[in-house]
């Protein structure tokens, strides 16, 4: 069973924080993303409207190794990555060790915040959104990204997780950032995005879909290659009340 078996709560499941534990599976789904997406992921969309809005100081919560970090310092937009796992270190500075749902942040400190692909790691992703709230001065804007409980269809057969609903997804993720910010907008996507060639690209792929080391090779042998992935997901704006 893989590592990231998911952790039952009320709402949905909380996919378990593994980026200590498995840097592996962290990497393969960075390489995974740069070899085989027809588009890149969302961290060029979101500087880019972060930094449209005037955004001079933004917080990247779970920011991991700082991939949205350069992004804005290119567009000379000051960020501060925080993250509780280790691979922070690698993030530019200001990087911080710290906790989303404790930052280390005065009151209105940031113009503007993001959360990507994080949330729904937490139970709680409520508790999150308000310590982003807290640390956002008024009308900050809030930039969060998730996936749908139906992303990659063509993956059903060999995830045995696909389809159940997580703490923070697609479909669930728009009511709750409404019980904390004002919802600005939602871009969603269906659509192909990812083209895996072979048996050795599925392996690397499913290896960063949280599959074992033993378990994405066998895995990817009950897949027909080539196979192209529909990607299913979001990317949620919320301004501070």
């Amino acid at each position: 069973m893989s590592s990231r078996r998911r952790a039952r709560t009320g709402k949905g499941d909380a996919i378990p924080a593994d980026y200590d534990s498995d840097p592996g599976r962290f990497a393969a789904n960075q390489a995974a993303t740069r070899r085989f997406a027809v588009q890149g992921d969302v961290h060029p969309v979101v500087a880019r409207r972060l930094a449209a809005e005037g955004a001079r100081t933004v917080l990247d919560i779970g920011g991991g190794n700082g991939l949205l970090a350069g992004h804005l310092s290119r567009k000379g937009v000051g960020t501060v990555v925080v993250d509780r796992a280790g691979h922070v270190i690698h993030a530019p500075c200001p990087a911080v060790l710290g906790d989303a749902l404790r930052l280390p942040f005065r009151d209105g400190t940031f113009d503007g915040a993001a959360a990507l692909w994080m949330l729904y790691h937490l139970a709680d992703p409520v508790h999150a959104l308000l310590e982003a709230h807290r640390v956002l001065r008024s009308g900050g804007l809030l930039a969060v990204s998730t996936v749908s409980r139906h992303n990659d269809p063509e993956l059903a057969p060999v995830l045995p997780d696909w389809g159940k609903p997580l703490s923070f997804d697609a479909e669930n993720a728009p009511e709750q950032l409404s019980r904390v910010f004002d919802l600005v907008d939602v871009q969603s996507w269906d659509r192909p995005m990812v083209h895996l060639t072979d048996h050795a690209a599925a392996t690397l792929f499913l290896r960063g879909r949280g599959l074992s080391e033993q378990e994405a090779p066998h895995a990817a042998q009950r897949l027909r290659t080539p196979v192209t992935l529909t990607k299913r997901g979001m990317i949620g704006w919320a301004r501070k009340r």
